[in-house]
């Protein structure tokens, strides 16, 4: 199999990553096209103990340290950058990369330590720091659907920890569009079943009716959401959950959400 018939079905992949961190698609493209260029002549090889889509990532990432990275400059595209764009700038590289590797690209942190030539718990450490970048710029107003207590509070403690506020607490679908209707949260993070059992599902249908704003699926019934039947959830959490994997989640939907508001004050 030729080298371009193996990495043909990760380049769109590529260029969607390098045009998140350079924050303009032409320029990313030419960090693409350096990166073949390199692997045609020889000038670069991809590891045979990656996978080939890590280790084409891993080609692309030996080609912008040796660049130096120099098109981190805006200047030559600002007024064409859009609000992703100009937060994901406003993140330290080494930070950007990491969180886009997972978030974006769906790389394990693992596997983003090979791409990054760093080690495993560097990589948690940069992907924390960029959350917490994110967090403390798009701090926002957090609806909780959730009929447990307990698993409330344990959400309600971890939305503050990252800065956000819980202006709304709902058990019923009933008491969710009335929250919204109320306070227009940020952020929705809900459960499935709820108290009288109503349907969180149908709740969160009836609120994005009203508002465009994101949401988290946190539940004990993932097999509710993941039919096939419907548009599936881009953020799901399977109950019980770990506080890192909620809180991992609530930066990566309020980062890449396409028209997220922030709540009235």
């Amino acid at each position: 199999m030729s080298l371009l018939a193996r990495l043909a079905p990760h380049l769109p992949y590529v260029r969607r990553y390098a045009r998140a961190l350079t924050g303009d698609q032409a320029t990313g493209d030419n960090y693409v096209r350096v990166a073949l260029e390199a692997l045609a002549a020889g000038e670069l090889q991809l590891s045979p103990e990656m996978t080939p889509r890590v280790a084409l990532y891993h080609v692309f990432h030996a080609i912008w340290a040796t660049t130096g990275a120099r098109l981190e400059d805006m200047s030559g595209i600002r007024g064409r950058e859009d609000d992703t764009t100009r937060r994901l700038m406003r993140i330290a590289p080494r930070s950007r990369q990491a969180f886009l590797l997972t978030a974006l690209e769906g790389f394990t942190p693992s596997e983003a330590a090979q791409i990054l030539d760093a080690e495993p718990r560097d990589v948690d450490r940069l992907i924390a720091d960029a959350q917490a970048d994110i967090d403390t710029e798009l701090a926002t107003d957090v609806l909780i659907i959730e009929d447990e207590a307990i698993i409330s509070a344990d959400i309600e403690s971890l939305v503050k920890e990252l800065g956000h506020r819980v202006t709304g607490t709902a058990t019923t679908h009933a008491e969710a569009v009335d929250a919204v209707a109320r306070h227009r949260p940020g952020l929705v993070l809900a459960d499935i079943q709820l108290a009288d059992g109503s349907s969180g599902i149908e709740a969160v249908k009836e609120i994005l009716k009203q508002i465009d704003v994101p949401v988290i699926f946190i539940t004990a019934f993932p097999e509710r959401l993941l039919t096939g039947e419907r548009p599936e959830p881009t953020f799901l959490i399977t109950k019980p959950f770990q506080p890192e994997t909620v809180k991992a989640a609530i930066s990566q939907a309020l980062f890449f959400h396409p028209a997220r508001q922030k709540a009235a004050a």
